[in-house]
């Protein structure tokens, strides 16, 4: 397609393709393999050039979400294939069935954590990101509050400087590790952009440089017990302690069509522009009949509200493309991002 949306600002503007659905295109197989189409090609390769193709405006950067018993060389095929359509590329690591949190889980969640760090290494991969404070949707989890909280944070802590250090990841390409909250019911703990800041501050104090940073999900901010002007004062404490990462421009509890988030997108945004710090956003949706959300679905049937109005899911991300592009470019024109 014809881009016809210049973007105006230096900002990084990418999709996640979450929208092709976990286990046709992101989950492995038994064997290791990522899912393929009758051609033979990943379908996470498909999915992503459909919709660069699809989109009103250029996009810079995807994110791809890995999974743990990936066989390394996928990884290393799909990102070479991948810089042949975006300038760049993301990895977004994926925990299971381990509790980071957990002291008894250590040698687990470092094991997952390796792999991917080694292929963002091979790769020249500059940001990584990861939901990996926390078990998703941990059966008989319970909040931690107090020396809990407190306790869960020093582990964390532990963990991910560990995984930084068996990983080489001082000196290398690897620019930030961006770390991402859940809503509550995914997560019971990480539930909040504060708390998620609290784990960040930490870790980069021990660290001794601002290397981790807060992932910002519109979506989980949403579903979050923290209003608009709460996250509005966060993101610009987070900025001002040079924390603020990823931006991810997604619908809150639908997660679908941007039309749906009742004004949390273009809030945050609007934030993280006025801090002067934001630096990469991202439109992510997911597919409302996917098989691995059903839980999610079970949680809050709105999530499984179908919001395409009559599109596939590659048109709707691409017109999510074309709205956060607008919503960026202006932000220029307001004198709060200047232009590329």
């Amino acid at each position: 397609m014809e881009k016809t949306i210049a973007l105006k600002p230096a900002i990084e503007l990418g999709f996640v393709p979450t929208h092709a659905g976990f286990l046709a295109a992101l989950v492995p197989g038994d064997d290791g393999r990522l899912p393929r189409d009758e051609s033979g090609e990943p379908t996470v390769i498909g999915a992503v050039r459909e919709t660069v193709d699809r989109a009103a405006v250029g996009v810079t950067s995807v994110q791809i979400p890995v999974f743990p018993g990936t066989n390394p060389e996928e990884w290393d095929m799909m990102i070479s294939a991948l810089k042949e359509l975006v300038p760049a590329v993301q990895l977004v690591i994926m925990m299971g069935g381990v509790d980071p949190m957990d002291p008894a889980d250590e040698e687990a969640t470092v094991a997952q954590l390796l792999p991917p760090l080694e292929a963002a290494k091979r790769h020249g991969v500059r940001h990584v990101s990861a939901t990996s404070v926390e078990q998703w949707m941990g059966e008989g989890a319970v909040r931690k509050e107090g020396a809990d909280f407190e306790a869960a944070v020093e582990q964390l802590v532990k963990v991910h400087l560990r995984a930084h250090r068996e990983a080489g990841l001082a000196g290398s390409c690897v620019e930030a590790w961006h770390v991402e909250f859940l809503r509550p019911g995914e997560f019971t703990t990480f539930t909040d952009l504060g708390r998620l800041w609290t784990f960040v501050k930490a870790a980069n104090a021990a660290l001794g440089e601002p290397f981790f940073k807060c992932l910002v999900d519109a979506a989980h901010c949403g579903d979050s017990a923290l209003d608009i002007p709460a996250h509005e004062a966060l993101i610009a404490e987070i900025a001002e302690g040079d924390g603020l990462g990823v931006i991810h421009a997604s619908a809150k509890t639908t997660r679908g069509c941007l039309s749906s988030d009742d004004g949390w997108i273009a809030a945050l945004i609007g934030a993280a522009a006025r801090s002067g710090k934001l630096s990469q956003v991202f439109v992510e949706m997911f597919r409302h009949d996917d098989p691995v959300l059903a839980g999610l679905r079970e949680l809050d049937p709105r999530h499984g509200v179908d919001t395409c109005d009559g599109r596939d899911y590659p048109q709707v991300v691409a017109d999510g493309l074309a709205q956060v592009a607008r919503i960026l470019n202006n932000h220029v024109s307001r004198g709060h991002l200047p232009t590329a």
